[in-house]
């Protein structure tokens, strides 16, 4: 018994000098940029968007025109459209890769809160049962934010309109 102890003591100390030697390798730099924050940074909100709207926002931010398959250095501008079932966003790239312009519009997202108390302040009893989220962003003239609101109270239907901050239009 003895010796069946000293032997599978003496194999498990010389199993761990037959560890496994780890060798380093120096990786390539990776460079890590946003060719397109200015739209994200201008269609953010201060509050928390829809997450499908981020998604898609983020999508259309970091599409890279030059390496896809409708790619030709004869043309100025390019159109491609980004569709989930929540929405929709036209984007407009130039030759280079820049996003000019986006058409976009969601269906029954989630409204931001100052939206929604500007509504109940407005219309209380009633109840939000569609919207339609439009945005319109442009590089130069920066961007406008719609929300399109179905209001139902009993019988009574309302259509209302509003920007980002709550004001009716």
């Amino acid at each position: 018994m003895k010796k069946l102890l000293l032997g599978i003591l003496a194999i498990g100390l010389t199993i761990q000098s037959y560890s496994q030697v780890v060798k380093t390798e120096k990786l390539s730099e990776v460079v890590v940029y946003a060719t397109n924050y200015k739209y994200l940074n201008n269609v953010n909100t201060q509050e928390v968007a829809s997450i499908p709207v981020q998604m898609l926002e983020r999508k259309v931010a970091s599409y890279d025109i030059k390496n896809s398959d409708i790619y030709h250095d004869e043309y100025d501008y390019y159109e491609v459209a980004f569709y989930i079932p929540e929405g929709k966003i036209l984007a407009a790239y130039d030759k280079d890769g820049q996003l000019m312009r986006t058409a976009e519009k969601f269906r029954d997202i989630n409204l931001p809160n100052t939206v929604k108390k500007a509504v109940l302040d407005r219309f209380p009893g009633w109840t939000i049962t569609k919207d339609i989220y439009l945005v319109n962003y442009h590089d130069k003239k920066g961007v406008t934010k719609k929300y399109k609101l179905k209001l139902v109270n009993g019988d009574k239907v309302l259509r209302v309109k509003t920007d980002a901050s709550g004001n009716f239009l």
